[in-house]
């Protein structure tokens, strides 16, 4: 076996060395010309020979080692784990790696940072939520839901809102070169105000297409007056109206005695997100409004119709996609009380 070692092309320069050693001391070599002849000090040769007469081939292997004992142990990671259930120091909004370590006084910050990591804890990264706590959650999700997965029959729904105070900001455009060769667009940090403008929209369900005006307000008038011009757009037709709880759009008994072929169905308390224009609200933010500049709130009005236009002529019906609208409250949440 130990001249099989030595013929092979793969076998390791260290056990190769020993089953040399071992070989030529059974041809009855000295210590010292086995030493010479291998490269090695006549101590290791020593070493092998008597490893291998005490134990046979299991003796050319090397012995387990302890290794270094590690510094940080689970320990320290429940230190951690302790550290961030508590508030962070005073002054300071949350735990960073170095304000841990800082805490910890005898853990190094990038141990603390390997552990996060490994645990995968996000110290900068937020979520927020809105926990809706109407009484009433289960069947006002029902109603509107109901509305997008089977709408009644020759009836019109619509999800009516206003983004309000939209701001008509001029700012200077411009491209960013990069020294590495990409060119980025940018704009400056300074502005100018033109006005505001709020939006009036209405999602129909059924094709996806937008209804929309301006007003410089958001009063009761103003929502009612939108109204009228729904009603007048789909004349002779059941319009079911989905609406979130603003208080303009509640307390108009009167008026919907005036059009008994309209209905109001609101979403439940905190659960604006339930009205499919909020959606159309974000995509209107990031292809039309983000970054854009205006000179005057005129330009602004004109731009976003200019989009509703461009946007209607490919508009397609959100398909709503959760099998079950139901209420569930977080289990095991930490609210802080400062």
């Amino acid at each position: 076996m130990l001249e099989a070692c030595c013929r092979s092309p793969v076998t390791l320069q260290r056990d190769l060395k020993r089953a040399r050693i071992v070989l030529l001391a059974a041809d009855g070599r000295s210590t010292r010309s086995i030493a010479k002849e291998v490269g090695v000090q006549p101590r290791i040769v020593s070493l092998w020979r008597h490893r291998y007469a005490d134990l046979g081939l299991e003796g050319l292997q090397d012995k387990p080692r302890p290794g270094k004992q590690p510094i940080y142990t689970k320990t320290t990671d429940k230190r951690i784990l302790k550290l961030l259930d508590k508030p962070p120091p005073h002054g300071f909004a949350r735990w960073t790696g170095p304000l841990l370590a800082e805490a910890l006084d005898d853990v190094d910050v990038q141990y603390v940072w390997r552990f996060l990591r490994s645990h995968k804890i996000d110290l900068a990264a937020r979520k927020s939520w809105c926990e809706s706590n109407d009484p009433n959650f289960t069947a006002k999700a029902a109603d509107v839901v109901g509305l997008y997965v089977a709408p009644p029959a020759k009836a019109i729904v619509l999800c009516v809102d206003e983004k309000p105070s939209i701001q008509a900001l001029e700012r200077a455009q411009g491209y960013l070169k990069l020294p590495n060769g990409r060119a980025l667009t940018g704009q400056s940090h300074d502005y100018k105000r033109h006005g505001t403008t709020t939006l009036f929209a209405a999602l129909e369900v059924a094709t996806g297409k937008i209804i929309a005006t301006h007003s410089k307000r958001r009063r009761r008038v103003e929502f009612l007056d939108f109204m009228n011009s729904l009603t007048a757009a789909f004349p002779n037709r059941q319009l079911h109206v989905i609406l979130d709880n603003l208080n303009t759009h509640k307390k108009n008994e009167d008026w919907l005695k005036a059009h008994p072929n309209v209905q109001f169905h609101f979403t439940p308390t905190s659960a604006s997100w339930l009205n499919q224009v909020e959606v159309w609200f974000s995509i209107l933010q990031g292809q039309s409004l983000s970054g854009a500049s205006f000179t005057s709130l005129k330009q602004l009005q004109e731009h976003i119709d200019a989009y509703v236009s461009a946007y209607n002529d490919k508009a397609e019906p959100f398909v709503w996609t959760k099998k079950k609208v139901r209420q569930r409250r977080f289990k095991g949440r930490r609210i802080t009380q400062l």
